[in-house]
């Protein structure tokens, strides 16, 4: 994992390279863990990070086509807390609408309902799919 020195003119950030396979999710949630705590966050802040990240990763891994994914946990300002990862893939992901009986298929449901935005940058080399929230600044 690295932490990237914060110098004037930038914010926070921590990230990690992992294995695209489904053993990698509870290594990103722990990246947004550490990431929140150091950077003072309250607890919902870092639970809805922790699932906003595991949702993400898990469409990568299923659909990403990559051997490796990275994780990134960054505050691109002080009441914000923003998840990524970013896979070789360039194929965008969709929102889709499934019946009560489906197994799986929620999971941008899911980050459409708990983020406050979430989007998706196309990179010559694949995308970055993220996610961001609204944080409580202050009194922690």
């Amino acid at each position: 994992m690295t932490n990237e020195r914060v110098i004037p003119g930038q914010y926070p950030r921590q990230s990690a390279t992992l294995a695209s396979e489904a053993a990698s999710v509870p290594v990103a949630r722990q990246v947004v863990r550490e990431a929140c705590a150091e950077w003072g966050m309250d607890q919902d802040a870092v639970e809805t990070g922790t699932l906003l990240i595991s949702e993400i990763v898990t469409n990568a891994v299923r659909h990403g086509r990559s051997h490796s994914v990275r994780v990134i946990a960054e505050q691109p300002r002080s009441d914000r807390l923003r998840v990524a990862v970013v896979d070789k893939s360039r194929r965008m992901p969709e929102l889709n609408i499934v019946g009560p009986d489906a197994i799986g298929g929620r999971g941008l449901l899911l980050v459409d309902a708990l983020s406050d935005r979430w989007g998706t940058d196309l990179l010559p080399w694949g995308k970055r799919v993220w996610a961001e929230i609204a944080i409580r600044v202050g009194d922690q």
